[in-house]
């Protein structure tokens, strides 16, 4: 067991002992257990995923939806510093979908480069949090 830390602008979402933590990276998903050797790293727009116990089943995980930040692992605890993060029971599906129809319709009316890559940034945003939203789903089932 080890601390994790999740922390956004809006405060701690998550401050706990748990057993693993999944996350994405630039370089592709990584796995932190206890005692994982030290690490600063970016984290992505992507799903952090945790198990709280090492016999918990697939369905008693926890999973975040996250934006860009950074991950430090030192003395058996885990930061991870987000602009960004909202947990899957938090995630309304229905409003995620039409956050992800009106990112779309900005990105087809964007008249210039900083517009484009705004309404892109919505899309992508939009995506984890539906992404994340299906997750909570089909382990509920």
């Amino acid at each position: 067991m080890f601390r994790f830390q999740l922390v956004a602008p809006t405060g701690t979402k998550f401050d706990d002992q748990v057993y693993e933590v999944i996350l994405p990276t630039i370089d592709g998903q990584i796995g932190v257990l206890a005692h994982h050797m030290p690490l600063v790293s970016v984290v992505i727009n992507g799903v952090i995923i945790v198990r709280h116990d090492p016999r918990e089943n697939d369905l008693a995980r926890d999973f975040f939806a996250v934006s860009g930040g950074a991950i430090i692992v030192e003395s058996n605890t885990l930061k991870v510093l987000v602009d960004e993060a909202d947990h899957a029971r938090d995630i309304n599906e229905a409003e995620a979908k039409e956050a992800l129809e009106r990112a779309l319709q900005l990105k087809a009316e964007a008249k210039d480069q900083i517009s484009l890559e705004k309404a892109q940034s919505l899309i992508d945003r939009s995506n984890v949090r539906l992404k994340v939203a299906s997750l909570k789903r089909h382990h509920q089932k």
